[in-house]
Formats: C-alpha cells, sequence, structure tokens
C-alpha cells in the first residue's frame, strides 16, 4: 500500500541549475526527508511510461545501501514495473550507462560522489541519468531543481529491505526488483569492442601491468577482464575490493593520490603500463615506463589510433572534448580529416553529439575519456584501448607518445587546483577578470600578449541550445592560452581551477620539463587573477 510522507515545503539547497546530480556530506543526507525530497522530486519531474524500469547502482561508498533500499520501496510507489540493481548495490558509473541502454530502462539513479572520499564523515551524491545512459540534460535537471523547492510530500509503501547480495528477482509492492551480477554484461560488451586475442597474446610475450583500483567500483570488473579474460597475473590488480572508505583514501587517480602507481612506473622494475581508475570508475590514470600521459595527450593518442580497435575500424566519426582540455585533439582530428568540438565541461554536452553520430570518442582534462559504447567517461574503457593499442603495435607508451608529439607536435600542459578556498574569494576573484575582460586584449604579460579573452558559450549543434559562461578564457599570440574555472564536484567550499598550455610544433622542444615550459603561463595566471590575494594560496593543493 502506497504511504505519503508529508513534509514542510521549505528551500531545497541540493540541486543547482545545470548539474546532474546532488552531493553532499553524508551527514547531510542522513537528515530525515533529505535524500527522499531529492529522488521524489526525480520521480516527479522525469517522464516515462507507466510499469517503466529503474537501474540502481552506485560506487559502494558509505551510506549506498541505506539509500538504494529507500529508493526502491520509492520507486514502487510511483509507479515503476522493475528495478534493476547491481548486486551489493554497485555498479560502476559506465556500466550503469550499459544497463540502461541495454534493457531500455527510462533512466537510473547512481548513487555515487565520483572521485570524492567516502565513509561517515565524507561525501554522498545522487544523479540521475535519463534513457539514453548519459547524465541529465539541463532541461530535466531545471526541472527537477524546481521541484525540490516546492516538495512537499513523497511516496512509499511499506516493505522489508531486500537482500541485495542475492542475484536473482523478488517483488516489492508488486514491482520486480532483479538484483544482477554488476560485471557480467560490462565484461561481454568490452569483449566486444577490442582485441582480446591481440591483447592475450601480448601478455603471453612477457606484457606487465599494475592496475590500481583505490579500494573503489572498478575492482571487481578489472578482475574480472585484466586477470581472468586477457591472462594478465593475478595480483595485477592491487587495492581491487570496493570498501565503503575507498581504505580511508582519496579515490582519485592523479598523480597525487595515485602517487604509489607512479612512484613505481618511474622505477626500475616498472611494469610495462600503469593504470588507475576512480570512485565511481569513469576516470583514469595512464602511466607507461617513465612516462606520465595527461589526460588529454592521452585523449588525443586514443583518438590517432581509435581505428586499431575492431569495433571502431573505419568509423571515426569526429572528437569531442572539453573546453578547459588541450587542444592536442585538435591538431589529430585536423590531420584525420574529421571535425572536433569544443562543448562545455559535462558528460551530458557529449552526449548530444555522441547520440546524433557526430563523434565516436570524447573526452576530459578531468581524467574522463570515452566513446559512443556508452554515454558516460569510462575509465577500464580506456585502458583497454590503451592495452588494445599497444598490443597491436607493439611498442612501449613512451615511444607511441614520442612518435605521437613528433607528428602531431606537444601541448604542454598543467591544471592547478585550488581546493577548499572561501566561495566569496573565489567568486570575486572569477567576477573581477571577467569584468576586465574587455582591457586584456593586447596587454602583454612578460613575453605573452593577449590575443582574446572571453568567457566561454556553447551553442550545441544538435539542439540549438545555449550554455554560457562556462569558463573564461584568456588565449596569447603565441597560441598558449589559461583557464579560470570554479569547480562544482566538492561539497564545501570552492575549488578553483587553472588550466596552462602552451603548444610546442614538431620541429619543436618536445621532451622538456612541463613546469619550466609553463612557467611564463604560472606568472600570467598570477598576474590576470589575483590568485594570492583573493585565495590566500601561494601555491596549489594539486597540479595534475
Amino acid at each position: 500500500m502506497t504511504q505519503i510522507v508529508t513534509v514542510q515545503t521549505q528551500p531545497f539547497d541540493g540541486q543547482a541549475p545545470g548539474t546532474s546530480g546532488l552531493r553532499k556530506k553524508v551527514k547531510v543526507f542522513q537528515q530525515a526527508n533529505y535524500a527522499e525530497n531529492f529522488i521524489q522530486s526525480v520521480f516527479d519531474s522525469v517522464t516515462r511510461d507507466p510499469g517503466a524500469t529503474l537501474v540502481i547502482g552506485g560506487d559502494g561508498r558509505f551510506h549506498n545501501r541505506t539509500v538504494i533500499q529507500q529508493v526502491i520501496r520509492m520507486a514502487a510507489a510511483n509507479g515503476y514495473g522493475r528495478v534493476l540493481v547491481g548486486r551489493g548495490g554497485i555498479l560502476s558509473t559506465p556500466a550503469a550507462s550499459h544497463v540502461i541502454r541495454k534493457y531500455t530502462a527510462s533512466g537510473g539513479l547512481v548513487l555515487s560522489a565520483s572521485h570524492n572520499p567516502g565513509g561517515p564523515d565524507e561525501d554522498f551524491g545522487i544523479k540521475y541519468n535519463i534513457a539514453n545512459g548519459g547524465p541529465a540534460p539541463e532541461g530535466v535537471t531545471t526541472a527537477i531543481h524546481a521541484r525540490t523547492l516546492e516538495i512537499d510530500r513523497w511516496l512509499t509503501v511499506e516493505a522489508d529491505d531486500i537482500d541485495l547480495d542475492r542475484i536473482g528477482d523478488v517483488e516489492v509492492a508488486g514491482m520486480t526488483v532483479s538484483v544482477i551480477d554488476p560485471v557480467a554484461d560490462y565484461a561481454d560488451l568490452m569483449e566486444e569492442l577490442f582485441d582480446f586475442a591481440a591483447i592475450r597474446k601480448a601478455v603471453a610475450d612477457g606484457f606487465t601491468m599494475r592496475f590500481d583500483a583505490m579500494s573503489a567500483v572498478t575492482g571487481p570488473y578489472a578482475v574480472e577482464i585484466l586477470e581472468n579474460r586477457l591472462g594478465f597475473a593475478k595480483g595485477t590488480v592491487v587495492n581491487g575490493t570496493p570498501l565503503e572508505d575507498f581504505g580511508g583514501h582519496h579515490p582519485d587517480p592523479n598523480l597525487i593520490h595515485a602517487k604509489e602507481l607512479h612512484d613505481l612506473m618511474m622505477g626500475e622494475d616498472a611494469p610495462d603500463l600503469g593504470a588507475a581508475s576512480d570512485g565511481d570508475g569513469d576516470r583514469n590514470l595512464i602511466i607507461g615506463r617513465g612516462r606520465f600521459i595527461t589526460p588529454s595527450d592521452s585523449l588525443a593518442m586514443l583518438a590517432a589510433n581509435i581505428e586499431i580497435a575492431p569495433a571502431y575500424k573505419g568509423r571515426l566519426a569526429g572528437i569531442a572534448r572539453s573546453m578547459p582540455t588541450s587542444a592536442a585533439a585538435d591538431r589529430v582530428a585536423e590531420a584525420l580529416g574529421v571535425p572536433c568540438f569544443e562543448t562545455p565541461t559535462g558528460w551530458k554536452f557529449f552526449g548530444n553529439l555522441l547520440d546524433a553520430g557526430k563523434v565516436t570518442i570524447c573526452g576530459e582534462e578531468s581524467a574522463g575519456t570515452g566513446s559512443d559504447h556508452v554515454r558516460e567517461k569510462d575509465g577500464l574503457w580506456a585502458v583497454l584501448l590503451w592495452l588494445n593499442i599497444l598490443a597491436a603495435r607493439q611498442i612501449p607508451v613512451d615511444q607511441l607518445a614520442r612518435e605521437h608529439w613528433a607528428r602531431f607536435g606537444r601541448n604542454y600542459y598543467a591544471r592547478h587546483d585550488y581546493e577548499g578556498i572561501a566561495k566569496d574569494g573565489a567568486d570575486a576573484l572569477m567576477a573581477e577578470i571577467k569584468d576586465s575582460l574587455g582591457v586584456l586584449k593586447g596587454h602583454a604579460f612578460g613575453p605573452l600578449t593577449v590575443k582574446l579573452a572571453d568567457s566561454f558559450s556553447y551553442s550545441d549543434p544538435v539542439d540549438g541550445s545555449v550554455s554560457e559562461n562556462q569558463g573564461i578564457r584568456v588565449l596569447f599570440e603565441d597560441g598558449s592560452r589559461i583557464v579560470f574555472r570554479l569547480s562544482g564536484t566538492g561539497t564545501q567550499g570552492a575549488t578553483l581551477r587553472v588550466y596552462l598550455e602552451r603548444y610546442e610544433p614538431a620541429d619543436g622542444r618536445l621532451d622538456e620539463e612541463t613546469g619550466a615550459m609553463l612557467a611564463d603561463q604560472i606568472v600570467a595566471a598570477e598576474a590576470i587573477a589575483g590568485i594570492v590575494e583573493h585565495t590566500g594560496r601561494t601555491a596549489p593543493d594539486v597540479i595534475t
């Protein structure tokens, strides 16, 4: 029997227009009615047929199971006919996208705070993905946000918790709940896309790797694919058991939080390839023996070689990158004669391009890369594409990188993150830069002269929608640039991201230290933004 829980109408501080989910501390989600109000706002706002299918899963972080049981009861009360949930409540973000698409679900709730820490005192999140498997577009998220501001009731049924660890079907108030293997469908898809036989041969011939799952959701997928199906030695996957607190670590695959892997790959006994993925499995880190590959370069190198993989042979339609991502992919697209699209940050912007068949591969500088196989970035997919390319070309990562730069030139690139800064200071910094855009053109900062400064706006070539204020770009006469953005991925304070880029042509300086090559851009960024004055920080917290 459906129960109506009445709550006091009050402004809801979670969802903001243009974002696809809600991300807060666990203790916020544990407040009475908090998660339920957001979930009900989703159910009240999205379009679906009677008896529709809903996918539920998450990255296994603390509070995951509790919210899943509540979502199941609420889905039954709201007229869903079937719920698909990953065993143990676990589905990586790309696997959830695949399940939504494979089983023609109306959408799905992904319970994750991405690469943020987990545990009772850390972060939790919920986002809604639509029927194409991708994050909800702005029209949907704006409707959800509007509903959260007036929500006064949520619906549920009286039912016991189900056993999330037992695969099979159970009934909850007339609705079927199917607990599915979270790994099998995804692993089968990967085997369809890539030349597993070629990779297995390379492994048999001595190719080695280390994959750090960071005690997060990718572990079971990596063990099944890398060790069981491709034949890498047992123990190739480390930190492979998903933990509610990610082992007390920050599951972000960058050079700070994956330092142990980086140190291994720079040592004498390094395997051929080092890789890692993040909390919910959508990001990746790639390091060859003695060679770190930036996410921007990884996108470009994968795009240049993607047709080596069987499922992509002869069908590179185009490439897309987020605006802050380096222009390395643009140079590949130009050389291969395919279009390259520059979008705002956020995977939903790639969804329209993928659905329209305008692009085949897309990526972000924040370690997200993916293709038209799902509508999310996919960490393990990127690792497998690297493996397929290396197996086919039979060269090490370092040589592949050098040959790429010798053909296309090199975009030296870094991202400086200033985390947990006061929001007022961050907002003032961005406002002052924006106010100065009109006078920056022609201004010199040392050897750098500003060619163009603007607030990035994007007109979607598929649906015509316009997204404004997507970051501030400062482009210099020599082709280098600086980008300033505030990130919305944290749960407290603000994160200022400063992106620095300098292009060296194919006959230029291709093997220099990145920091030294970007020294002029670093000085210019401080002069333009007054980072020390506004944030009190004299150095970034993380450099990627």
